[in-house]
């Protein structure tokens, strides 16, 4: 195995689905300028997610378009010349 190729600075982070506000502290590595209090009343490093496992539909059993910042409608608006050509065939 190769050496030193894994970060040394692991710390407990909070990770939190931005689609339903689930919460969860695991340990990483991952930069990130914000904090949260967490229940326990410590400051900690937070990452926000787009998706977790309890708001994918893999693992809830419900289909769910998850459009973040409106990137189904940017594209859309981008390809809508080619689209409306497609469908006049």
């Amino acid at each position: 195995m190769k050496k030193d190729i894994h970060p040394k600075d692991y710390r407990l982070v909070v990770f939190k689905d931005m689609s339903n506000d689930y919460t969860f502290v695991s340990k990483s590595a991952v930069k990130t300028k914000e904090t949260i209090v967490w229940e326990d009343g410590v400051e900690y490093p937070l990452v926000k997610l787009e998706i977790s496992h309890t708001s994918h539909p893999y693992y809830t059993g419900k289909m769910k378009l998850v459009d973040t910042a409106g990137r189904v409608d940017k594209f859309k608006n981008r390809y809508k010349k080619h689209l409306d050509k497609k469908n006049e065939k």
